[in-house]
């Protein structure tokens, strides 16, 4: 369907501190993460390594609804699809810094090898054009 940057949040109080001085401002920061087997995983361990950071990995996820309750909770910053930010801010987020070298990708999953059922077409249309456009 489409794909974007991923960014980082905290609670709002701490998103603008960390914000100055972002990417190293992660370093040995407390973070909420997908777990190792998923490829946004892959992607920002990576890319952690690159920008020579290390965060202190306090909880790992294989749901993100339950990961963004421990980070209301308090518990750590966290990364999520820069498509997500509105969503984000709702919840008390703020947003530390973005980057295009980590990308989140978006799939519909159709048994079919070409997209005929319309509804599924629609809403295919409808993601590239207005969440990703």
């Amino acid at each position: 369907l489409g794909e974007c940057d991923v960014a980082f949040y905290s609670k709002r109080r701490d998103a603008t501190r960390l914000r100055r001085r972002f990417p190293q401002s992660l370093d040995n920061l407390p973070f909420l993460l997908p777990t190792e087997d998923s490829s946004l995983r892959v992607s920002l361990d990576q890319w952690f390594s690159q920008q020579q950071v290390r965060p202190q990995v306090v909880g790992e996820f294989d749901d993100f609804s339950l990961l963004r309750t421990f980070a209301e909770s308090g518990h750590g910053a966290f990364a999520a699809p820069s498509v997500l930010d509105a969503e984000m801010r709702q919840y008390g987020f703020g947003m530390i810094g973005r980057t295009s070298a980590v990308r989140s990708r978006f799939y519909a999953i159709s048994v079919e090898r070409k997209i005929k059922n319309p509804a599924v077409v629609a809403i295919s249309e409808a993601a590239r054009q207005k969440i990703f456009g």
